[in-house]
């Protein structure tokens, strides 16, 4: 019997459905010679600092810096409070330990998710749980169930993955040590008032001195006024095209009188084509997306979208077997799934319009062994989704029209390039005219991408030339665009390098796929989350701005490395190197601890400075009535309205999620909370029955004679009909 350790339940699920599992147990699967059980992420988590020191509990600077001599776990948190473990993960914890312990288990496999968080996640629950029997791994990019059963038969021993665990467990001890030190001193040194903490980190920082660069460009940027020279023209035929002066490649002109003086020549001149240049060019598709790049596509062309969220989305489309594992950071295939993308192309393509031009075809661009790192690039498995979510949709059929693109015929275009000089001028430039025309559409049909046709007259050189009109126009310069999502996205996947926003070069590949970097495809989305949730970053409309928190942390806390994008950079890529055996453990820690020791030292020196005063100002509770046990007042709370006075025991309360009023599709709301107390009833419209019908009626919520609960009673004043509905009510929280 193989114990096989999921990162979720649905991967679990997933796994028992390739091997035909049918027997579902309470914290796991069990059956053909496997038990399948499963962790909620984390189970467990480092070591709060109070913890290792009670002197921790409370923040004074005397006590930093800290840096615990061995690092240890405990089961995570519970959400809601942080001082008592998760139940959920403590129960589920105890079912993986009593399966590993069982004598029929002979094995253990991690199945946890290909990646640095992934291994520690299975690691983690492993040893420090115990184990004296072998411990495998199960590497998948997919959970179809064909690439489970291959899977399965060519495990790995999860010693061989020790350098991904070290630096997972070196990028986790690293942040923890930077986060608990530098956030409390920070704090202390800082911040006035109590409230949020100055939130440090080692990726938060340099991306939001990115976002500020942004800012202070814009803010700085001083618009100039430029001028062109456009002149329309007409060939024999009357055809008329236009053209733009240019002298040498310069089209844009300081200076207005230089081509006042230049169209003064022009008067009563005639034209002659002076050279014509036709070339058929090709516009290849955009490159299989990363994670990143999926990232940017959906946030800049949806609505109401975060990175966050497409990561969430695509999470779920991955645990549904829908695509492939999708926090990559590559845009090609690893070449030994030639065959198996033939067949997932071949489904795909059955019922599409254009499928006769779909031809599969081994290129470079989508199968290239140098461009994959760890995991291929994100693209649909050959199972056809059903029902999913809108926001699904949108995620699942950009992967796929992506994906569909690549096996599509290259788009073709002509390029027209005409200069047009004029006839005895003594003029150093020339008028230059562009044309494009669509030749084949190619791989643009897939997502309806609109070429936009400029056709220039059919002209010989030195064919004649009349002059129509010219003016010059007035132009001004434009201030950089703020970062989107999009952009900041970019500028962290390749730690600023040859930042190019429109293309995949070659030299971002190189840096991407060697580890220079502002994070990882797993945690960008989320840092930049954490920067709006803390306060400092906005976004307007889809634009991210600093808060004056943010600007004032950028200019005023003196560890200036942790904004320094080459700081960052390098830090990443010693988390890669360790994974490539190029760099140890100790070695990258070693480092980090003494970073952490003289950056606390360095904020202990520096002068007093408030970045952050915090002011509280707490919202009174809207009273809705008195309470009809106690008189006290009756308020909202997270969870219901119930009354203030449940401290001392009063129990009246009606919850949020009523499942009496739930049922019939309804929630209680203030306004109905508010007739009940103060009049006894509340009209309410709009029930649905068991059948579906809507109906309205009046309810009263009154107490049982024979006991302390509650009981809705429904009232059709025409019929005088009445249904009852019990309903308990414990405190208020």
């Amino acid at each position: 019997m193989k114990l096989i350790i999921a990162e979720k339940p649905s991967v679990s699920k997933n796994i028992a459905d390739a091997l035909k599992i049918k027997n579902r147990q309470d914290g796991y699967f069990e059956g053909n010679g496997y038990i399948i059980t499963w962790a909620f992420g984390h189970l467990l988590q480092l070591y709060d600092a109070k913890d290792y020191d009670e002197k921790m509990s409370t923040w004074k600077m005397e006590n930093f810096p800290f840096v615990p001599p061995t690092f240890k776990y405990k089961v995570k948190s519970d959400p809601k409070n942080r001082e008592k473990p998760d139940t959920g993960a403590k129960k589920q914890l105890k079912i993986i330990q009593s399966l590993m312990k069982r004598r029929d288990v002979e094995a253990i496999i991690s199945a946890c998710d290909y990646d640095r968080e992934g291994q520690v996640i299975g690691d983690s629950i492993i040893y420090n749980l115990g184990t004296d029997k072998t411990v495998y791994r199960l590497l998948l990019n997919e959970w179809t169930p064909a690439e489970v059963m291959r899977g399965l038969e060519n495990i790995k021993l999860n010693s061989e993955l020790k350098p991904l665990q070290d630096a997972g467990v070196s990028r986790q001890w690293a942040d923890w040590v930077i986060g608990i030190n530098l956030t409390s001193v920070a704090t202390l040194k800082y911040q006035k008032g109590k409230g949020k903490a100055l939130n440090i980190g080692r990726v938060l920082l340099p991306t939001l001195k990115i976002i500020y660069d942004r800012d202070k460009e814009i803010e700085n940027f001083v618009p100039e006024n430029y001028f062109k020279l456009q002149a329309t023209f007409q060939t024999e035929k009357n055809e008329e095209y236009e053209g733009t002066y240019i002298e040498g490649k310069e089209e844009k002109f300081k200076s207005k009188e230089t081509l006042e003086e230049i169209q003064q020549l022009l008067a009563d001149k005639s034209a002659i084509i002076h050279d014509k240049q036709v070339q058929k060019k090709k516009d290849y598709p955009p490159f299989l997306f990363n994670l990143s790049n999926l990232q940017g596509h959906i946030t800049s062309k949806y609505k109401g979208w975060t990175s966050d969220k497409v990561l969430k989305v695509a999470q779920s489309l991955y645990e549904k077997k829908f695509i492939t594992y999708p926090r990559t950071a590559s845009i090609a295939l690893e070449e030994s799934l030639v065959g198996k993308t033939s067949k997932v192309l071949e489904i795909l393509s059955e019922d599409l319009p254009y499928r006769d031009e779909i031809k599969f075809v081994k290129s470079k661009r989508v199968f290239d062994n140098a461009k994959v790192e760890s995991h291929s690039a994100i693209v649909p498995t050959y199972l056809k989704p059903k029902n999913l979510t809108q926001d699904e949709a949108q995620v699942y059929q950009a992967i796929k029209n992506r994906f569909i693109m690549q096996f599509m015929p290259v788009a073709e275009y002509e390029e027209t390039r005409i200069e047009t000089k004029i006839a005895n001028a003594d003029l150093k430039g020339i008028f230059l005219s562009k044309g494009k025309v669509q030749l084949v559409e190619g791989w643009k049909k897939v997502e309806k991408v609109q070429s936009k046709d400029t056709i220039l007259p059919l002209v010989q050189v030195n064919d004649p030339i009349e002059i129509i009109k010219h003016e010059i126009t007035s132009h001004v310069t434009k201030p950089p665009k703020q970062h989107t999502e999009k952009t900041l996205l970019r500028v962290m996947e390749t730690c600023g390098k040859n930042y190019d926003s429109d293309g995949e070069s070659e030299e971002n590949v190189h840096a991407i796929l060697n580890g220079f970097s502002i994070g990882t495809p797993a945690t960008r989305a989320e840092t930049i989350k954490k920067l709006k949730d803390v306060g400092y970053i906005s976004m307007e409309n889809k634009n991210l701005v600093c808060t004056e928190l943010g600007r004032k942390l950028v200019e005023t806390f003196p560890i200036k490395d942790l904004f320094n994008l080459e700081f960052t950079g390098r830090l990443e890529k010693s988390l890669f190197d360790i994974e490539k055996r190029n760099f140890s453990k100790n070695d990258f820690l070693e480092l980090i601890f003494n970073f952490t020791t003289k950056a606390v030292e360095t904020i202990k020196t520096e002068k007093e400075i408030t970045i952050h005063e915090v002011t509280t100002e707490r919202k009174p509770n809207e009273v809705l009535g008195k309470c009809p046990l106690c008189g006290h007042a009756v308020i909202e709370g997270q969870k219901g309205f119930g009354c203030s006075n449940w401290k001392n025991g009063c129990k009246f309360v009606i919850w949020k999620n009523d499942k009496y009023l739930a049922s019939m599709k309804k929630k209680p709301t203030k306004t109905m909370v508010k007739a009940l107390l103060k009049n006894g009833v509340a009209p309410v419209k709009g029930f649905t029955s068991k059948k579906g019908n809507k109906f309205d009626a009046n309810l009263r919520y009154e107490k049982n004679p024979d006991n302390e609960y509650f009981s809705w009673k429904m009232e059709f004043p025409e019929k005088q009909e009445t249904k009852k509905g019990d309903t308990k009510t414990p405190q208020v929280e």
